[in-house]
């Protein structure tokens, strides 16, 4: 079943993020490969900026989390992780859905761009890969992450990410022309009386 993670999860949070991130030792950027890859001083200070837990349990125990932040108008998915031994068995699917159902926002997941794997898993739920000045752009919007990790990372968003972007451009391109309207009809113009007392123009 898939629950909310509670303080007492916290150990078993923290050794299925460092047994799953195994698959990024190769692949990642040295300086940001180490052993364990999340110290649990990191988990500590990611829990603290809001990134809820939640994770999926078989027989009493945890075998897979994912997190969900809330951060201005969208929706972050954090710290996605499964243990090795349960791989590609759909665990990693539903709990990306059961988040997705808990907002209404536009949802964005970055992960490291050489990480192809996870890529095609998120495509595979529905999401599209943002171009790369996209996907930097709203990372130093949405996250915290230093510019050498943004430049090695991609960002995935969902299909209300893309209604809340053309919404936002409609409403710029409505804007414009209203302006350009306003402009048009409130052209300023002053108005002078003549010697005999006429309105003239005065452009």
């Amino acid at each position: 079943m898939i629950r909310k993670c509670f303080a007492s999860d916290f150990e078993r949070i923290f050794e299925i993020i460092n047994d799953a991130a195994q698959a990024y030792k190769r692949i990642i950027i040295a300086e940001y490969w180490k052993e364990p890859y999340m110290s649990r001083d990191e988990l500590r200070h990611e829990l603290d900026e809001g990134i809820e837990m939640w994770g999926y349990e078989e027989n009493g125990e945890l075998i897979g989390v994912m997190g969900i932040q809330h951060r201005q108008n969208v929706t972050l998915i954090r710290h996605a992780y499964v243990s090795t031994s349960r791989q590609n068995q759909g665990i990693g699917g539903k709990l990306l859905s059961h988040l997705i159902e808990l907002t209404t926002e536009p949802v964005l997941i970055a992960t490291w761009s050489n990480a192809i794997w996870a890529v095609r898993f998120y495509e595979k739920n529905g999401f599209k890969l943002l171009s790369r000045e996209q996907g930097n752009e709203l990372q130093r919007k949405y996250w915290s992450s230093p510019e050498i990790k943004i430049k090695a990372s991609v960002v995935l968003a969902d299909e209300k990410w893309f209604k809340f972007i053309n919404r936002n451009e409609s409403n710029r391109t409505n804007d414009e022309k209203l302006r350009t309207k306003t402009k048009f009809f409130c052209n300023p113009i002053s108005f002078f009386r003549n010697h005999n007392n006429n309105l003239y123009e005065h452009k």
